[in-house]
């Protein structure tokens, strides 16, 4: 748990620690803001905040990827809600609970902690060069993502470099191989273990050795916590040589969700609570080692 004297080192921009050159740039680098439309949510369907244009320290980077054959949405979501499935132009699985869930958590961030954060998300396409600029990644449902051998390559190099990789929102064995197929061409000689209670990541601003499974809201609208049955919450992840931790996974939880209806009065507090703290600890750690 950090003390205030040590809170306030932290979440100062010299707070990277450990992270390279071009990660600190991130502060003079951003990209301008760019959006795209989501498999839930019209293309500007959730309003700009007014400070959207505002230069900050800290942006919520979502990963854009390629789906995997057969995967959720492949094809379309079937609403028209613009490009049917073309993952660079948005509305495939990447953009499950965006920009909804993004903007959500940034604003928790920004009451919870004294990072400089900017009130909008950024897409970011591994193909496009610049995932060093971003300290921090995002992917949602990344049991029906496959990145090219272009893509693996640059995720190695970006994670290598000091970057730190969130994977959310998965379930099942065979999205769990979906998953690991990918992450085993990014490292072939690296697994991913079950984390600790006493790791780091869970004890950065928040103690939380008592993490329970957290729900979608078509869970809660069924009357459960789990997507599907004897899927119990895990958290996971991949660590460099010197025992940073690379990439988290929270599979068979929904983070992603917690944030995204996290006002909505029929999504029970609990999850939002424990999926807010959850990605606040998770930014603070990013950001410190």
């Amino acid at each position: 748990m950090l003390t205030e004297g040590t809170r306030g080192m932290t979440f100062r921009t010299i707070g990277w620690l450990g992270l390279s050159a071009a990660l600190i740039g991130a502060l003079y680098a951003q990209r301008p803001f760019r959006e795209f439309p989501g498999v839930e949510y019209r293309l500007g369907s959730i309003p700009l905040p007014p400070d959207w244009q505002e230069k900050t320290e800290w942006t919520f980077a979502r990963l854009m990827y390629p789906q995997a054959p057969g995967g959720r949405y492949g094809g379309g979501y079937g609403r028209g809600f613009g490009s049917r499935g073309i993952w660079t132009e948005g509305n495939s699985i990447w953009t499950q609970d965006y920009p909804r869930a993004d903007r959500h958590f940034v604003q928790a961030l920004r009451r919870l902690t004294r990072i400089h954060v900017r009130s909008v998300e950024e897409p970011i396409n591994l193909d496009e060069g610049d995932a060093y600029d971003w300290p921090w990644l995002y992917a949602v449902q990344p049991g029906h993502w496959q990145l090219t051998d272009a893509q693996t390559k640059a995720m190695r190099e970006y994670l290598l470099r000091g970057g730190f990789f969130m994977a959310d929102d998965f379930w099942g064995p065979g999205e769990w191989d979906v998953f690991m197929q990918t992450m085993h061409k990014v490292f072939p000689d690296r697994e991913a273990v079950e984390l600790d209670n006493d790791n780091a990541i869970f004890h950065m601003v928040y103690d939380l050795n008592d993490r329970y499974q957290v729900a979608s809201m078509g869970s809660v609208n069924a009357g459960r916590s789990w997507k599907c049955q004897n899927c119990p919450d895990h958290w996971r992840g991949i660590f460099d040589d010197r025992g940073r931790l690379m990439v988290a996974i929270t599979f068979q939880s929904d983070i992603g969700d917690s944030w995204e209806w996290a006002d909505e009065p029929n999504y029970p507090a609990h999850y939002a609570a424990l999926g807010i703290r959850i990605g606040v600890n998770y930014v603070v750690y990013a950001m410190t080692h």
